[in-house]
C-alpha cells in the first residue's frame, strides 16, 4: 500500500470483503472540451511608478488555473485599454476572447485603489465591475480577490483564489543532518512564510474549517505525536501520546472533532476524539489496517483507505455504525481520499489494473466513473479546493519531491514554485473570507 504504508512503516520505525467493479465503471484518460478564452489586460498604473507584482498576470494565472479559462497572451492583444471606452470590442472578438477584464491602479493616501472591470466581448456588456484598495505588499491579496469575484460572477461558483496551503518542506545538508519545515503559502505557492521547523520528521498538515488551526505529526520526541497550533499566534499543544501509531489527524467540518489513526489498540484503526472532553470514540475494527481519514460534510459519514478487501482501497463509515461500504472498484490501488466540494466527486491515488504507476484521479461517486488527472507517475497526497475546481498533489520532478497543481476537469496540470529539498504533504485551506 505505497503512500499508505510507507507512512505507517516510517512511524513504526522510530516506535519499535472484496466486491468487483459495476459495468458502468470506466476509466478515461483525458477530456475534450476547451476552457473559455478569456483576455486580462495589463492593468494601467496612474503616476508611472513600477510596482512589484504583476496583477493581470496574477488575476489570469488564477483564471487559467481553475480550468474553466484560457488567457489571451499578450503578446497576441492588439490593444490594452485602461478604460471601457476604449474596448474595441471587435479586435477582442477576433482574437477569440469571449471575457475582457480591464483595470487602473491609483495612489491614493498612501495606499493604491484599483479599479477593474470585466466584459462580455459577444453581447458587448459590461459583466462586473469593482474596485479594491490595500498596500503595495497587498497587491497579491487584491489580485486573487478580484479573480475571486470574477469567477463567481461568470460561475456562480465561488472562487478559492485567497486561499491558502501547507505543505512540508526536508532538506538535507548531510547524512543525519535534515531539516523539516511546515510551511504556508498562497494556494499558488507564492509568499511561503515557515510555521515550525524542526530536526524530525513532520506528517500530514490539515486546516480546521476557521482556518485558524493546524493538525499535523510531528517526531520531535522520537516517535510520533498528534499536535493543534494556532496559526497566528504559533501557541501549540500535543493532542495524543499513545503508544504507537499516532497519524493522519483530520479536523471534522464544524471544527469541534479530530479524525486520527492509532494503534494503541494493535493494528492502525480510525478514531475521533471530541476536542472539547478530549473523550476518545473508536470508529472502526478491522484486523486491516485502516488509515487516512476524511470527513464528509454531515460530519458523521469517514472515509478512509484500508485493505480489508486484499487490496488498499477506499471505504466509508458512519461514527458509531460499526460498519463500513466500499466506493472504489476501479483499479488495484485507490488511496488518500478527498472529497469535492459537492461531494459528488472522490479525489485519491489511484493505480490502473496492469499497470505500476500511481497517479491522481477523481471518480464519480454517482456514476463511479473514473477519470485519470495526471500525466506523472509517481503522485501522492491530493488536497482539493474547498470550491472543488483545483486540485494540489505531491509528486517527483527531476529527482526531487515537487508540488504540482491540476484542475478538476484536467484541461490544467502545472508546478507550483516551492523552497529547496523535498517537497510533500500539501494541504488545503477552507475559504478564508
Amino acid at each position: 500500500m505505497r503512500t499508505l504504508l510507507r507512512g505507517l512503516l516510517v512511524m513504526l520505525c522510530f516506535t519499535a470483503g472484496l466486491a468487483t467493479a459495476d459495468e458502468k465503471n470506466i476509466v478515461v484518460s483525458s477530456g475534450t472540451d476547451r476552457a473559455t478564452p478569456i483576455a486580462v489586460v495589463p492593468f494601467g498604473m496612474q503616476g508611472g511608478s513600477v510596482l512589484p507584482e504583476d496583477m493581470a498576470d496574477i488575476i489570469g494565472n488564477d483564471l487559467r488555473n481553475s480550468g474553466y479559462y484560457a488567457p489571451i497572451p499578450r503578446q497576441n492583444m492588439i490593444s490594452q485599454p485602461t478604460q471601457p471606452a476604449d474596448i474595441i470590442y471587435r479586435d477582442w472578438q477576433a482574437l477569440g476572447a469571449r471575457y475582457v477584464m480591464i483595470g487602473s491602479i491609483a495612489p491614493s493616501g498612501g495606499r493604491l485603489q484599483v479599479t477593474y472591470g470585466l466584459y462580455d466581448t459577444t453581447s458587448q456588456q459590461q459583466v462586473l465591475t469593482g474596485s479594491v484598495s490595500g498596500g503595495t505588499d497587498q497587491l497579491r491579496d487584491m489580485a486573487h480577490f478580484i479573480a475571486d469575484q470574477s469567477f463567481e460572477k461568470l460561475t456562480g461558483v465561488k472562487g478559492a483564489f485567497s486561499t491558502r496551503i501547507l505543505y512540508v518542506t526536508a532538506e538535507q545538508f548531510s547524512p543525519g543532518n535534515t531539516r523539516y519545515t511546515l510551511q504556508r503559502s498562497d494556494y499558488d505557492g507564492a509568499r511561503a512564510v515557515t510555521l515550525l521547523q524542526s530536526r524530525e520528521p513532520i506528517l500530514s498538515p490539515r486546516y480546521a474549517a476557521d482556518g485558524k488551526r493546524i493538525a499535523y505529526v510531528s517526531f520531535e520526541q522520537r516517535k510520533p505525536r498528534i499536535f493543534i497550533q494556532y496559526v497566528d499566534t504559533g501557541r501549540r499543544e500535543m493532542m495524543t501520546n499513545f503508544e504507537g501509531l499516532n497519524g493522519a489527524p483530520a479536523f471534522s467540518p464544524d471544527g469541534s472533532k479530530l479524525a486520527f489513526v492509532l494503534s494503541k489498540d494493535g493494528n492502525p484503526e480510525i478514531y475521533v476524539m471530541d476536542l472539547g472532553s478530549r473523550n476518545i470514540t473508536r470508529v472502526t475494527n478491522s484486523p486491516a489496517i485502516d488509515t487516512e481519514p476524511t470527513w464528509g460534510k454531515d460530519g458523521r459519514t469517514i472515509y478512509f483507505t484500508s485493505d480489508r478487501g486484499g487490496k488498499p482501497q477506499i471505504y466509508k463509515t458512519t461514527v458509531g455504525s460499526g460498519n463500513a461500504e466500499r466506493v472504489t472498484f476501479v483499479g488495484n490501488y485507490n488511496a488518500a481520499p478527498k472529497l469535492s466540494a459537492d461531494e459528488k466527486t472522490l479525489v485519491m491515488i489511484h493505480r490502473q489494473d496492469g499497470f505500476t504507476n500511481f497517479k491522481v484521479a477523481s471518480q464519480d461517486l454517482e456514476r463511479g466513473n473514473v477519470k485519470i488527472l495526471t500525466d506523472s507517475s509517481l503522485d501522492e497526497s491530493p488536497t482539493v479546493a474547498p470550491n472543488g475546481t483545483m486540485v494540489i498533489y505531491a509528486t517527483r520532478s527531476q529527482g526531487r519531491g515537487v508540488l504540482m497543481l491540476v484542475s478538476l476537469n484536467g484541461r490544467v496540470r502545472i508546478p507550483l514554485p516551492t523552497a529547496q529539498g523535498e517537497v510533500r504533504e500539501p494541504s488545503w485551506s477552507p475559504f478564508l473570507n
